[in-house]
């Protein structure tokens, strides 16, 4: 079956799903996205992915001209057009057509789409036995530049970082920020587990505040587990007892070497496969119904 697409308040085929040429997201990356997931019927905190976009939009100055309600409806009517109980979202605003300069009061009305489909972002058996990450030499922006916390569609510092990794044979690379610590990876959070510690990076140094890192917080705190947020190194992940990452894509899937040092035992720890677990019963039992 084609895919059905939202786009601009109609569900079309995928085929007629365009957008002009002289819409700033295309031209300069000028918009903002969410990837959402949604099981068993239910779309994962929904309402935390539509408010971190409105925060996004606000942020690049981006008036949106629908309100949270009717962009949570868009996402459960995409949903439904294609006939589907588990999969993923991408909801993408852009800037809308304009000039071809860069003055985005030039560009009347906003345009969004949705698309829902299916994705596996790493192959399965590296859920079951781990990631290998190599350190990426592509740095996080800089705090003066624009904020992580914005999901911008110019991803291009993330796409290069991506190209680093592929090319050493891994499918995902750990990015530092300017001063050399511990960002994040090229599109998931990182996590370390130290002495029975959970420990991340700070969203100060450079990582994005992911919805799913979120539900590590909560996760953690109803099992009992100590976590906390730590400016991190190299050295700290070499020599950690565990690693994971998270993302929305990526949902929580073990790292086990970086840099051909093996992390722990190189092989999933018993804090990660406890958070996985849980991590699943959560999302197969919660979220938005469509």
């Amino acid at each position: 079956m084609e895919r059905m697409i939202w786009l601009d308040g109609k569900i079309v085929p995928e085929a007629e799903a365009k957008v002009s040429v002289f819409d700033h997201g295309l031209l300069y990356g000028d918009g903002i996205f969410e990837g959402i997931r949604f099981y068993n019927g239910r779309v994962f905190r929904l309402e935390e992915h539509t408010k971190r976009l409105f925060l996004s939009a606000k942020a690049i100055l981006l008036k949106l001209p629908w309100t949270e309600d009717e962009v949570n409806a868009a996402v459960c009517d995409a949903i439904r057009a294609n006939k589907l109980q588990d999969g993923y979202v991408r909801l993408v605003i852009t800037r809308g057509v304009g000039g071809l300069g860069l003055n985005p009061y030039l560009c009347d009305t906003p345009s969004m789409f949705i698309i829902a489909s299916t994705i596996s972002l790493y192959p399965a058996e590296h859920y079951e036995n781990g990631l290998e990450l190599i350190t990426c030499g592509t740095r996080r922006p800089t705090p003066g530049s624009l904020s992580p916390q914005v999901k911008s569609l110019n991803y291009l510092n993330n796409v290069m970082a991506k190209a680093e990794a592929i090319k050493a044979g891994c499918v995902e690379g750990l990015m530092l920020n300017e001063h050399g610590y511990v960002a994040e990876c090229t599109g998931d959070n990182l996590f370390l587990v130290k002495n029975g510690k959970v420990l991340t990076p700070p969203v100060s140094d450079g990582s994005l505040d992911g919805i799913t890192r979120q539900v590590i917080f909560e996760l953690c705190e109803e099992a009992g587990l100590s976590i906390e947020e730590k400016t991190l190194t190299r050295y700290d992940i070499f020599t950690a007892d565990e690693c994971f990452l998270t993302g929305t894509a990526a949902e929580v899937i073990p790292a086990t070497k970086l840099d051909e040092r093996e992390i722990g035992d190189g092989k999933p720890g018993p804090v990660t496969r406890q958070l996985i677990t849980a991590f699943k019963a959560l999302t197969q039992s919660t979220g938005t119904p469509f």
